[in-house]
């Protein structure tokens, strides 16, 4: 059965009607570099808007905000209209979130502007993770998430001395380059989500409302707890009892109710937001304990994230060697140690190590955890259970800056 399963991703990887992988890492990764640009610029970007640092930070929030609900949202536009319309749509707002980053001088208009980049960026996530179609292929995706991820700091901080912040910002507009390609071979090579001839079900608006208002109250928890917790207490209720009574709607009872689709989704969840907790975090602690300062830090935070990255795919590559349980021991272990070494070490290379281990099990988990809860679903609904896995591994890039903010960047 196991080297059924390796055969099978290997001929999946290599089979020619397949979007050419490298063109889905293009799509989907450069959101990766501008979701982590502020790392080391927010008091530029604080100081340059009129803010504390506290305040600019509401624009990483935005963004992973932006990026956690948009993705089961275009992931279900992508289930009922097929790729092309997500991919313009997609696009359309990338390139004008982009041109308000670019043009205002208020913080109100610049958090519009970054929340839709990210809801742009979501949709060209959702459309590239439901055309990978294996765990090595996801692999690959999910590395350059990693790798991108790892310049996005140090790039940003260069982009931001030299240019401006807000060309940090703009990276993700690299993206588009990939549009064309990605739109010519998924149409020659990809059948549509649903069969024109199959009847349409009358979208699940309430459904998509409720888990936007679930979603949005889980992203304000670390910013005003007391609020967030009653207001995601009553919004999960009642996407609760409307689950049940349309089991077949936007959040799919099959789903929630799958053992498969809720372990892998937590864990990454978990998973994801050890990694952005680290990715901010990491930085101060490497001045605060190390002496470093912020350019060896950028520059050792990048080797340890490039590295964890690369060890993330290989981990992908024999995912299906190794099985179910070993992997999930692997990335549970590994992300236990990371958050261990971040607590308690206070030499420089240790923290990069944490930051590592940190990468590499957040990555590693978005490549093969994504494929386990895609497997949990029924053809049809499988965009519709990537799109909620990410919304879950989303959630920690809303929930990680937040609590490195409280517990370690407070006092910038």
């Amino acid at each position: 059965m196991t080297t059924t399963a390796t055969r099978a991703a290997t001929a999946a990887t290599a089979t020619p009607g397949l979007v050419p992988v490298l063109w889905l890492a293009l799509l989907a990764t450069p959101v990766a570099a501008a979701a982590n640009a502020p790392v080391l610029i927010l008091p530029d970007m604080a100081a340059s808007l009129g803010v504390r640092t506290e305040t600019a930070a509401w624009l990483v929030a935005a963004f992973a905000w932006a990026m956690a609900v948009s993705v089961p949202l275009l992931s279900g536009l992508l289930r009922r209209r097929g790729l092309p319309p997500v991919l313009r749509l997609s696009g359309a707002l990338l390139l004008g979130g982009t041109l308000l980053v670019a043009a205002s001088p208020w913080l109100p208009v610049t958090l519009l502007g970054r929340a839709a980049q990210a809801a742009g960026g979501a949709g060209l996530v959702a459309a590239a993770m439901s055309l990978a179609g294996s765990a090595r292929r996801m692999g690959v995706i999910s590395a350059g998430f990693g790798m991108l991820g790892a310049a996005g700091p140090l790039l940003g901080a260069q982009l931001s001395h030299t240019v401006s912040w807000r060309l940090s910002l703009s990276v993700s507009l690299v993206s588009l380059l990939a549009l064309p390609a990605v739109s010519r071979h998924a149409a020659i090579t990809t059948p549509p989500t649903t069969p024109p001839t199959a009847p349409r079900n009358r979208f699940d608006a309430r459904g998509a409302a409720l888990l936007t208002v679930l979603a949005t109250t889980l992203v304000l928890l670390p910013h005003a707890p007391a609020a967030a917790i009653g207001s995601a207490a009553v919004a999960a209720a009642l996407l609760a009892l409307h689950v049940r009574r349309r089991p077949d709607g936007f959040v799919p009872a099959a789903l929630v109710r799958s053992p498969l689709f809720l372990g892998s989704a937590l864990l990454a969840l978990a998973l994801s937001t050890s990694y952005f907790t680290l990715l901010f975090a990491v930085p101060r602690l490497l001045a605060d304990r190390a002496g470093w300062d912020v350019t060896a830090a950028g520059a050792g935070q990048l080797v340890a994230l490039l590295t964890g990255s690369a060890l993330s795919w290989l981990l992908a590559a024999a995912s299906a060697r190794m099985g179910r349980t070993a992997v999930r021991t692997v990335l549970v272990t590994i992300g236990t140690l990371a958050a261990l070494l971040a607590v308690f070490a206070s030499w420089g290379p240790l923290l990069l190590v944490a930051t590592l281990g940190g990468v590499f099990g957040a990555t590693g988990a978005n490549a093969v955890l994504s494929m386990q809860a895609a497997s949990s679903a029924p053809d049809p609904q499988r965009p519709t259970a990537i799109g909620l896995f990410t919304l879950c591994y989303q959630l920690g890039g809303a929930f990680g800056p937040a609590i490195a903010t409280a517990l370690v960047l407070g006092g910038a």
